[in-house]
Parts: C-alpha cells; structure tokens; sequence
C-alpha cells in the first residue's frame, strides 16, 4: 500500500490471534481491511490514522443507511493500535521523541512535529529491519527508503519529499551530521489532481444551512480563503473588522500573511466577539488555565495565554486535557468536528460535490480568478510560495482562457 508495506506484512495473522476479538468479529474486521488497503494502493496513501479517516469519510459518503460506520471504525482502530506497536522504539533509543522534542524547541507547527516524527518512526523500523542502527545510516540506506517508497509504496512526489525532508531534518537537528550520496534516487510519480470547486450560488447555499457560529466560520473560511487549521488556529486578535483584514499567524510555510474578510461579517463578528468576551469572563471566574501558546510566546508573554486577545476565535464547546501540559484548558474547535460541520451542510443543501472545508478554500481563490483579479495578488492572499501552485485554479474556472467557450454552445447559432 505505502511505506507502511513492512508493516503491514502479519496482520491477519495478529488479528487471527487476537484473543480479545470473536471470530465472526476477526472476520469482519478482516474484510474491511483488506478493502480499505486495496483503495489506499490505488489513492498511494500512507497507512495509518489520517487515511482511515479518509476512507471512513468514503465510505460514509456512500452508504444508504445513515450513522456512523461502527464496524469499520472498529476496525481500522485495530490496525492503527497493530501498526503502532510493530514501530515502538528500540530501548534506549527513542529517536522520535528526541526529534519532536527537538522540533519543538525550533518551534515548528504542531502538525509538522507530529508528521516528521512519524517519518522518523517508519524509517528506524525499515532500517532495523535491515539490521542497521539509526547512528550508522548512509546515504544508500536512506536511497534505498526513498526506492522503497516509490516503487513498493507508490506514494505520490510530495509524499516522498516530505519523507526526504523529514529524515534528512533529523540527522541535521537529533544526530549532527548531514547524510550524503542521496543522488539518482528513484522520483515518484507526479500527479495533478484538480481541487473540488463549488459556484458562488452552490457556495451561498451551503452558508445558508448553517447557523449562528457555524455560518460564521464558513465566512471567514470562503471570504479569506483560509486552510482547515489556519482558520481553527485563529486567536481574537488576529481579525480586525474595521480593516476587513484577517492575520494568519503561522500559515503556509510556517509564514504570517494579511488576507480578507467580508464587510458582510462585521455585524456577526461584533456579536460572536461579545459571546466570546462571556466565555472567557466564566472562565477566568472558574480558574481555567489560559489558553495554549507556542512555547517561545509563552516564555515572552507568561500571561499571554489568560488575555481577551489570545483567546481562540473559534473554541471548543468543551474543556479537555492538553496532552502536551496536562493541563485542562480550552481549546480551539476540532478539526473533526468543523468538516462534519461542512459535510453535513453540504448535504442539506442539495450539493452532490464532495465538499470538505478545502473546498470553500479552492472556491474562494477560483472566482476571484473568474471576477478578474491578478493571479498574483491571489498567490500572495493564499501565501503560495510558487505562483505554479495558484495557477491550478486556472483549470477549474467557469470560463478558462481568455474567455473561450465551449464549441457546444456555439452549435444553435449555427446554419
């Protein structure tokens, strides 16, 4: 399926063994393994929490009956715990906690942390499986990763660099030397996949299912073009209404950038900011830790994190316990919970699109393409580095090119 391929090697025979599961239950779960590892070939996915998630949402889609897919969540929980346990670190050599905790002192995003440690997990399993210790790595180790995951794993070019990155940012950051002879590594494969657009009537609708701070988070989403967790990350300073201007700390690239916010939103923005103001009052009366803050700000500005200012934008209903502190606090709305937001608004609205929270995002930068705005003045509102990465949007504008229509049109007019 994906670098995970090692791994995966011996599950049936775990879950044959598992004596906590009934047989009829091993066989089902069984099945529902083997197709979700069948799609993950074919989509070049990497095993693990962030593709079963994907694939429940597939299924889900599709299903007649409605709820939740108990069976097969069950099911891929089983296999994330097996995956899980076959990439324990070796005693005495926690590689991945030393490298996050690394990453952490450079102050790199939360998702980065997690995703790079995860590379460095699955690299130390496919290099013990070779009888090689991280500290003797070479280049022709780490070469012949990068073959594995481009011809067993048939992971996608962005995957494998993200691989290369993370493995090579370890020796730099945990081991102290930098890794030569990485030339003529086998390249995955490259594919363009163009983004799921909704029109601007289909976007109305969709905003019109929701209500109250739902509606509001789509607004600021799709009038901003915000990513999934830059809008979630969103603290109370950084949107200023008076400007029509939101702040996005920390986005692309690990970059700030200054983008729009709808003139429309003023008003709900003024009343979601009071009931905001409300929370935060019951809060600080309750004695509930401030809110999280990257370390290096949270030695700056020690009282940062209880301020007005720096509370999330969006929070959680909820408090709940920070894995990284311990501490129960409030945190900002799941990610979860938001696509459930959009999805199920989506499905109100007649939308047969497969519409998630990036869609809003790809719709906001394709019609102000299609309205005539510069490409470049979107790259810069979206904090693409190459302008190469907004010009996909060229291909999915209600009128591409200079205006041309389709021949089909033009057919009725003829003799």
């Amino acid at each position: 399926m994906d670098n995970t391929n090692y791994l995966l090697r011996g599950w049936r025979e775990a879950l044959a063994g598992d004596n906590a599961l009934r047989a009829e239950e091993a066989q089902e779960y069984s099945g529902v393994i083997e197709k979700y590892l069948q799609v993950g070939e074919k989509r070049g996915w990497v095993a693990g929490v962030d593709s079963a998630k994907e694939y429940i949402e597939l299924v889900e889609e599709v299903r007649t009956e409605a709820g939740r897919w108990e069976a097969g969540r069950a099911a891929l929980r089983w296999l994330v715990r097996y995956l899980r346990q076959g990439t324990e670190p070796v005693a005495g050599g926690r590689w991945r906690a030393r490298m996050e905790q690394r990453l952490r002192e450079r102050q790199y995003a939360g998702r980065t942390v997690e995703t790079y440690g995860q590379w460095v997990e699955r690299f130390e399993q496919w290099c013990r499986g070779r009888g090689v210790g991280l500290e003797g790595v070479s280049g022709a180790e780490l070469k012949g990763y990068l073959d594995m995951l481009a011809a067993d794993g048939r992971v996608r070019i962005a995957t494998q660099h993200q691989a290369l990155n993370a493995v090579v940012r370890f020796f730099a950051e945990v081991v102290g030397r930098k890794v030569e002879g990485l030339e003529g590594y086998l390249r995955a494969r490259s594919t363009d996949r163009v983004p799921v657009v909704l029109s601007q009537a289909e976007v109305l609708r969709l905003l019109g299912e929701m209500e109250g701070t739902e509606q509001l988070m789509g607004a600021v989403m799709y009038g901003g073009g915000l990513r999934l967790m830059e809008l979630l990350r969103l603290r109370v300073k950084d949107v200023d209404a008076e400007r029509s201007q939101v702040v996005v700390r920390g986005g692309k690239g690990d970059k700030d950038r200054a983008t729009t916010l709808a003139e429309r939103t003023a008003r709900d923005l003024q009343e979601h900011l009071r009931k905001l103001r409300r929370l935060w009052e019951e809060d600080v009366r309750n004695g509930v830790p401030g809110v999280y803050l990257p370390e290096a700000l949270g030695r700056k500005y020690p009282g940062a994190g209880t301020s007005f200012e720096w509370q999330w934008l969006f929070p959680a209903k909820g408090l709940a316990k920070d894995p990284e502190s311990g501490l129960v606090r409030r945190h900002h709305v799941h990610e979860r919970v938001w696509q459930v937001s959009v999805k199920s608004a989506a499905q109100r609205a007649g939308i047969t699109k497969r519409v998630t929270p990036h869609a809003l995002g790809h719709s906001f930068a394709t019609h102000l393409l299609e309205r005539g705005t510069d490409i470049r003045t979107v790259q810069t509102l979206l904090g693409h580095k190459d302008v190469k990465t907004t010009e996909i949007y060229t291909h999915v504008m209600r009128k591409p090119g200079l205006g041309v229509r389709s021949p089909l049109d033009a057919l009725s007019n003829e003799e």
